[in-house]
C-alpha cells in the first residue's frame, strides 16, 4: 500500500511562537504517528535568507526549531527530518521550476503584490525594495515539496495560495517533460490555522506580537496576562467572538472545556479569571515539553548529528530523483539516446492554451486564449481549482461536444468554427 506523503516546513528567522505550534507542530507531529502517513519535516533556511541578513539569527533559530520538533515528540527514526539547505538538489530544483514558471504567476503572489502597493501607496517605485528572492519564493516553496511528491502540505489561510502555484509549476513542468510531480493539496485545520497575538491580530513575528512556546512558565504567563482585552468589568457579559483569549484557550482545549469557557463568559467571567484559566491550560500542555527542549538546546551537536542523518535519508530520495528530471529536460550525457518528445516549444508556443487563475472573490477561473492570446472562452468561479481542472480536462478530452452540457459554466467569445478548432488541437494531442 502506498503511503501518504505528507510534508511541513518552518523559515528559521525567528523563535518559535504558540502560533507556530498550533498551526503546523502539533498537527504534523499527531500526523506523524499515522501508520499511513510518511512525514517529511524540514527547517527553510534558505527561506530565511529572504527575510533576515543576520547570520547569527538564521543560525540560532535554525537550531532552536529543531529543539523544537523534537520536544514536540518528533520521532527523526519515523520520519525524514533534515535541514533544507543540506539538500542541494533543491535550489537546483528551484533553477528547472523556473524555467517554466511564467512571470505573470509570480506576479500575483500575495507577498510580492503587497510589497508593490505598499510602495505604490508611498509614492515608491513599486519595486523599490523588491529582492529577486522575495519574488522567486514561491518557486523555492514548490521545489521543497515536489522534491518529494508530497500529496499533503499542512498550511496557513496566508499560504494556500502557494499551494495553487506549486500545483500550476508542476502541472507546466509535466505537460512540457512528462508526468514526474504529483500535484499535492494544502491541508489546514479550520479553527486552529491562524491564532491571534498578545495584540488580537494575527500572531506573527512582523507584528511582534507572538507569545514564544517555550517561554520560561513566569514569562509565560506575564504575556498572557498582558493579552489585549475590552473594557467589560467582572459580572458584565462578554463576547467569545473576537476575543483573543478565547480562540488561544479554543485552540488548547477540548471541546468541553471550550463550551464552559463560553459560558463563563456570558456569565461575564473577570478578564483576570479568563486570563489565569488560559494561562494555566496552556501550561499543562506546555510544561512536559518544555523540560525537553531546554535539554536539547545545551546540546546542539546531538541535534546536527540528527539533522545530517535526516539529510542522508532525503537525499535517498532526491539525488535519483534529480538525475530523473535532468534526463528529462535534456541535461544528459552527450553519448545517451535522445527522448523523442511530443513537439517542439515553437509548436507548442503557437497553440491554444487554457490559463487556470484564482479571483480576489476566492473562487477558480479558467479561460482558453488562441495561438495570439486572444479569448476564446472562459468560465464562471468554481469552488475549488481542482473542479476548474476537471472541467478543463473534458473540453480536452470531448471538444465541443463538452460545451453544450458544461453551458452555465462557460462564456464563449469566439465563432464556433473557430472554437471548436481550437478544442480540436487538444484532442490531437492526447491521440
Amino acid at each position: 500500500m502506498s503511503h501518504q506523503r505528507v510534508l511541513t516546513g518552518i523559515t528559521t528567522s525567528g523563535t518559535p511562537h504558540l502560533g507556530n505550534y498550533v498551526g503546523a507542530v502539533r498537527p504534523t507531529v499527531r500526523a506523524s504517528r499515522l501508520a499511513s502517513v510518511e512525514s517529511f519535516y524540514f527547517l527553510a533556511d534558505y527561506h530565511a535568507l529572504i527575510k533576515v541578513g543576520d547570520p547569527a539569527r538564521v543560525q540560532r533559530s535554525t537550531l532552536e526549531i529543531a529543539a523544537t520538533w523534537l520536544a514536540c515528540g518528533l520521532d527523526p527514526e519515523k520520519v525524514t527530518f533534515y535541514r533544507q539547505s543540506d539538500i542541494p538538489e533543491i535550489p537546483e530544483l528551484t533553477w528547472l521550476l523556473t524555467c517554466v514558471t511564467g512571470k505573470g504567476l509570480l506576479n500575483r503572489a500575495h507577498a510580492y503584490k503587497a510589497s508593490v502597493d505598499k510602495n505604490t501607496a508611498g509614492g515608491d517605485e513599486p519595486d523599490n525594495g523588491v529582492t529577486a528572492g522575495l519574488f522567486m519564493y514561491p518557486v523555492l516553496m514548490a521545489a521543497d515539496i515536489l522534491m518529494f511528491n508530497a500529496h499533503q502540505v499542512p498550511v496557513g489561510r496566508d499560504q494556500i495560495q502557494h499551494i495553487e502555484m506549486a500545483r500550476d509549476i508542476a502541472s507546466s513542468f509535466n505537460h512540457l517533460y512528462g508526468e514526474h510531480f504529483t500535484l499535492p493539496e494544502a491541508v489546514i485545520e479550520d479553527h486552529v490555522a491562524t491564532l491571534p497575538g498578545l495584540d488580537g491580530r494575527k500572531m506573527s513575528k512582523s507584528y511582534d506580537n507572538t507569545i514564544p512556546l517555550f517561554a520560561p512558565r513566569e514569562q509565560l504567563r506575564k504575556l498572557i496576562m498582558g493579552i489585549v482585552t475590552d473594557s467589560r468589568a467582572p459580572g458584565e457579559p462578554k463576547d467569545t467572538q473576537g476575543s483573543a483569549l478565547f480562540q488561544l484557550y479554543q485552540a488548547f482545549a477540548s471541546a468541553e472545556e471550550t463550551a464552559v469557557l463560553a459560558r463563563s463568559y456570558a456569565d461575564g467571567i473577570a478578564w483576570g479569571d479568563a486570563k489565569q484559566l488560559l494561562f494555566e491550560r496552556l501550561d499543562a500542555e506546555i510544561a512536559p515539553m518544555r523540560a525537553v527542549y531546554d535539554e536539547l538546546i545545551q546540546d546542539p551537536a546531538q541535534i546536527e548529528r540528527t539533522l545530517q542523518a535526516g539529510a542522508k535519508k532525503a537525499r535517498a530520495l532526491a539525488t535519483p530523483f534529480t538525475a530523473r528530471l535532468r534526463h528529462a529536460v535534456g541535461l544528459r550525457p552527450l553519448d545517451s539516446q535522445p527522448t523523442p518528445v511530443k513537439a517542439s516549444k515553437a509548436t507548442r508556443a503557437a497553440a491554444p492554451s487554457f490559463k487556470q487563475y484564482r479571483e480576489k472573490d476566492g473562487l477558480f477561473y479558467f479561460k482558453l486564449l488562441d495561438a495570439q492570446g486572444h479569448l476564446l472562452l472562459q468560465s464562471t468561479g468554481f469552488a475549488s481549482p481542482r473542479e476548474a481542472a476537471g472541467t478543463v480536462a473534458r473540453l480536452q478530452q470531448q471538444g465541443t461536444d463538452a460545451i453544450a452540457k458544461l453551458q452555465s459554466q462557460l462564456i464563449v467569445s469566439a465563432d464556433p468554427q473557430v472554437l471548436a478548432q481550437a478544442l480540436g488541437c487538444f484532442a490531437a494531442s492526447t491521440d
